[in-house]
């Protein structure tokens, strides 16, 4: 018979050596060092079963990307992962969901080299709960604060947009059925890709950063608040996923301005290293596409090629207001 206590479930599933001189799970607290001249970087995400995931989301894929939208966030900073902890809560103990959920997410800890260090498991009355703390470190001067964009910047987008949200969208019934588009996008919804290498290579590049996970127009209007900026965007310029090829041309632009769960990066940088950008971005396997221009002012602008404003009114997911939006 299998134990279901809650240190039974930790050491069974989540329970994994600590490297180099890191003290892992099984303590009151987790210890690890930090490099000389680096800050501290955390960031903290929650997934609620019904707002954030299906009640029949795979669970493999569920482990990995609980961690992966955490994992961007230290992207977005340019950080370099350290270690994560993991709050899980769930209201009955299901072995073969927690085998599956505990091996994508440790696949992926070990891809990323962010290792589970400690976190803690309780029962709830309803759905699954899953909270994630993930710890990097980051030289001092060089973090992508949303703050730090300047007038004058280019504004940059990693990959594609539009998969995920598309996916969704089929997921849910919200578009007719549509294997093929559906098969060409559930990859993005379900297992996405954090730019963990392409934010560390862009600390001390780029000005600021932020990753794309409720929409572009909601996302990008952080740092330009925080920056006390305005933008011009070019919409023919965004990288737009293939799969939105043939959309009616409302809904594409939509999905592109308002659609969550791309977990790119959106940045900004001085002009002057635009033709480090794109190689970079060649170097790592990862398309850059350059996309607008900070300006004065506290304005966003889309423009269309011939320059002409294209008006929207979109805005990107609200967890307080909507139900299911980042769904795996």
């Amino acid at each position: 018979m299998q134990a279901d206590g809650e240190f039974d479930l930790i050491a069974r599933y989540f329970k994994r050596p600590s490297p180099g001189r890191m003290l892992g799970v099984g303590d009151d607290c987790a210890l690890m060092p930090l490099s000389a001249g680096c800050e501290l970087a955390v960031s903290t995400d929650m997934l609620v079963e019904g707002r954030h995931f299906l009640t029949d989301a795979d669970p493999e894929s569920l482990g990995h990307k609980a961690l992966a939208v955490n994992l961007s966030d230290l992207a977005a900073m340019g950080a370099r992962p350290l270690a994560c902890t993991l709050a899980l809560s769930l209201p009955v103990v299901n072995h073969a969901w927690l085998e599956a959920f505990s091996a994508g997410f440790h696949a992926l800890a070990r891809e990323s080299q962010c290792p589970l260090v400690g976190g803690d498991t309780t029962r709830s009355e309803s759905g699954v709960v899953l909270s994630i703390t993930v710890l990097g470190e980051v030289r001092r001067t060089h973090a992508l604060r949303r703050d730090a964009a300047r007038v004058g910047d280019d504004v940059w987008v990693s990959g594609t947009l539009g998969a995920a949200d598309l996916a969704l969208r089929l997921v849910l019934g919200r578009l007719p059925p549509d294997p093929e588009r559906l098969r060409a996008t559930r990859p993005a919804l379900d297992r996405p890709t954090p730019r963990l290498k392409l934010g560390r290579y862009l600390a001390g590049v780029a000005h600021a950063a932020i990753d794309v996970s409720d929409g572009l127009l909601q996302d990008f209007g952080h740092i330009l608040k925080a920056s006390h900026c305005g933008a011009d965007l070019w919409l023919d310029a965004l990288p737009a996923h293939p799969a939105l090829a043939d959309l009616d041309e409302s809904l594409r632009r939509e999905i592109l301005l308002a659609g969550g769960d791309a977990y790119e990066l959106c940045f900004t940088a001085r002009p002057l290293w635009r033709e480090q950008i794109e190689v970079l971005g060649r170097q790592l396997g990862v398309p850059v596409a350059r996309v607008g221009t900070l300006v004065r002012g506290q304005d966003l602008r889309v423009l269309d090629g011939a320059g002409q404003v294209v008006p929207v009114a979109y805005r990107g997911f609200d967890h307080f207001s909507e139900p299911c939006g980042d769904i795996a």
